[in-house]
C-alpha cells in the first residue's frame, strides 16, 4: 500500500469516528446540538462530498456559551498561574498525542498539503507550552516609587473574550489565539471558521480532557451572519480576537460599537517581496516561491506581490516560471503534494476569477492561470504567475488569497518602496539585499507591521505580530499578547503625610 492509500485510509477511520458523535457545539463541558436544530455540512475541497455534520448554532447558542464562560471566570481567575501552567502543559502534551488525527483532519477539510500540516500540531503544541510559561508572570506589574507614594502596577484578566478564527490554518490559528488567553485568566467563546470545523472540536474536547475545567473554554459553530454576529454583540464577552479579511473586521467594530469592546484584528495582507539586484537570488527565489505556493497561498503573510528590480527581472521570472511549472498539485494527504485543492468552491471561482481579470487587465500568465485537474475533481487551480503587472492593476492591489504571484519590475530603490507602500495593506513585507545600509534604509520606510530580512516567515513566539492600515490592529505574541488580554491596573499608597483639600 502506497503512502497515500495508507494515510486516506487512517484519515477515513478518524473521520469515522468524528461523524459517529457529530460535531457539535461544546458549552459548559458538554455536547450540545443547536438549540434551534439546524446543522450544515462541511465539505471535503477534494471531491465536494459531505465530510460530516455540524451544529449550526446561533444567537441562543452564543448567550448559552457566553453565560457558560461568565460562569467559569472566576474559578479560572482564582486559578494561580503556576496552576494554569501546568493545565497548559498538560494540554500541549495532548495535541501532540493526537498530531497524527488533528493533520489528517485539517488536509481534509481545508486541503492544505500534509507535508505543511503534519506541523500544525507541534506548532500548536508550541504555541501552550509558550504562554504556559508565561501564566505565573502574566500578572506581574511594575514598582513605581513617586515622592510620597509608591504605585504598584497589575494586571487582571479583561473577562471572557469571543476568538473568531479562519478557515487557512485553523488548528494553529486557534491555538494563538486561545492559548495566550487561557495563560492570562480569559475564559473564552470560540466561533470556527464554517468552511473548516472539524479540528476545533478536537482542540477543546482535547483540552477538557486534559484537565481544562468544564466552562472555561466552550465552542459554538455557526455562520458569521448569526452566530459571528451575536458573539461580537454579546455585552457578557470583553474583547473580541478577530482572524479574516478586512471588511469583516470592519464590520465587527461597527456590530460591537454599544458595547465598547477592546479588539485584536489580524486582517489581509497584500504583502510585498522585494528583490534587488544584489540579492542572493537563489535563496530569494527560494522564499519566494515557498511565501506564495505553501499553504495553498491561502495566508495572510504571503508575498503574493514580487517586486523585482529591472536589471535581473527578465532572467529571475524566466527560473521561477520554470519552478512554478513544476510544483507539484494533488491529493493533500499525498506526502508529495505542494498545492492542495483550495477550501471550497465559492474560495475556487474567487481565484479563477482574479485570474481571469488579471489577463484582461493586461497581466502576462507566465505560468498557470488555469483550473487544475486533480484527484477527486476538486477545487484544485495550477500555480499561477502574473508578469508585466503594474500596481495599478486588482491583481496586485486586492487578496487574492490563492496561489497566485504578481511580479512587477522597478528600476530604483525609491521606486521601490513607493510600489510596497501603494497599497491598503501593511501586513508583512520581505526583502533581499546583500546590502546591510538598504536594508536598515528600506524597512524604515516600509508601510509594515512585520518586515523579514533575508528570510522567509520565519516567527519567534517572542516578537509582536500583527500589522498597520487595513491589516489590523493590535499585536499578537510575547507580552503583547496580555496587553490585549489583561487589564492594567494602578494601585498608589501614600508614604508620607500630604495635604488635603478642605472642602465645604
Amino acid at each position: 500500500m502506497g503512502k497515500l492509500e495508507d494515510n486516506v485510509r487512517k484519515a477515513e477511520a478518524y473521520l469515522d469516528a468524528i461523524r459517529a458523535r457529530g460535531i457539535l457545539n461544546r458549552i459548559g463541558g458538554e455536547d450540545r446540538p443547536a438549540i434551534g436544530g439546524e446543522t450544515f455540512d462541511t465539505i471535503s475541497p477534494v471531491d465536494l462530498k459531505p465530510l460530516a455534520r455540524v451544529a449550526r448554532g446561533g444567537e441562543r447558542d452564543i448567550a448559552a456559551a457566553a453565560k457558560a464562560a461568565k460562569a467559569a471566570q472566576p474559578g479560572w481567575t482564582a486559578t494561580g498561574g503556576a496552576k494554569r501552567r501546568e493545565v497548559l502543559h498538560a494540554i500541549a502534551d495532548a495535541i501532540e498525542e493526537n498530531a497524527e488525527e488533528i493533520a489528517f483532519m485539517e488536509c481534509l477539510d481545508t486541503g492544505q498539503a500534509v507535508r505543511f500540516m503534519a506541523k500544525a500540531a507541534l506548532r500548536g503544541a508550541e504555541n501552550f507550552r509558550y504562554f504556559a510559561d508565561r501564566a505565573p508572570g502574566a500578572r506581574n506589574g511594575l514598582s513605581l516609587p513617586a515622592k510620597g507614594q509608591a504605585n504598584i502596577t497589575t494586571r487582571v484578566p479583561v473577562g471572557p473574550v469571543g476568538v473568531i478564527t479562519p478557515w487557512n490554518t485553523p488548528f494553529m490559528l486557534s491555538t494563538w489565539k486561545i492559548a495566550p488567553a487561557l495563560a492570562a485568566g480569559c475564559t473564552v467563546v470560540h466561533k470556527p471558521a464554517e468552511f473548516s470545523p472539524i479540528t476545533a472540536s478536537l482542540l477543546v474536547r482535547i483540552a477538557e480532557k486534559a484537565g481544562l475545567p468544564p466552562g472555561v473554554w466552550n465552542t459554538v459553530n455557526g455562520f458569521g451572519e448569526d452566530a459571528g454576529a451575536e458573539l461580537t454583540r454579546h455585552p457578557d464577552i470583553k474583547a473580541i480576537a478577530f482572524v479574516g479579511e478586512s471588511r469583516t473586521g470592519s464590520m465587527i467594530m461597527k456590530q460591537a460599537a454599544d458595547t465598547l469592546k477592546r479588539f485584536h484584528f489580524e486582517l489581509g495582507g497584500k504583502n510585498p517581496v522585494i528583490v534587488f539586484k544584489d540579492a542572493d537570488l537563489e535563496r530569494a527565489a527560494d522564499a519566494v516561491l515557498f511565501m506564495i505556493y505553501s499553504l495553498n497561498g491561502e495566508r495572510c503573510t504571503s508575498s503574493s506581490r514580487l517586486l523585482v528590480d529591472a536589471e535581473i527581472a527578465d532572467r529571475f521570472l524566466a527560473k521561477l516560471a520554470e519552478r512554478v511549472r513544476a510544483i507539484r498539485v494533488g491529493h493533500p494527504l499525498d506526502p508529495e503534494t505542494v498545492v492542495g485543492p483550495l477550501i471550497h468552491p465559492v474560495h475556487e471561482k474567487k481565484v479563477l476569477d482574479y485570474i481571469e481579470i488579471g489577463r484582461q487587465e493586461g497581466a502576462v500568465v507566465a505560468a498557470g492561470g488555469t483550473r487544475y485537474e486533480g484527484p477527486g475533481g476538486g477545487c484544485y487551480v495550477a500555480p499561477t504567475l502574473f508578469t508585466g503587472a503594474d500596481n495599478r492593476m486588482r491583481i496586485a492591489q486586492e487578496e487574492i488569497f490563492g496561489p497566485v504571484l504578481t511580479a512587477i519590475a522597478f528600476h530604483s530603490e525609491d521606486e521601490a518602496v513607493a510600489l510596497a507602500n501603494d497599497t491598503e495593506y501593511g501586513l508583512a513585507a520581505y526583502l533581499w539585499t546583500s546590502d546591510v545600509t538598504r536594508a536598515f534604509r528600506v524597512s524604515e520606510q516600509i508601510e509594515a507591521g512585520m518586515i523579514w530580512v533575508n528570510s522567509e516567515n520565519v516567527r519567534h513566539l517572542d516578537t509582536p505580530f500583527g500589522g498597520v492600515k487595513a491589516s489590523g490592529m493590535g499585536r499578537d505574541g510575547g507580552d503583547w499578547s496580555f496587553d490585549f488580554y489583561m487589564e492594567t491596573k494602578n494601585v498608589s499608597f501614600a508614604t508620607t503625610f500630604h495635604a488635603i483639600p478642605k472642602l465645604g
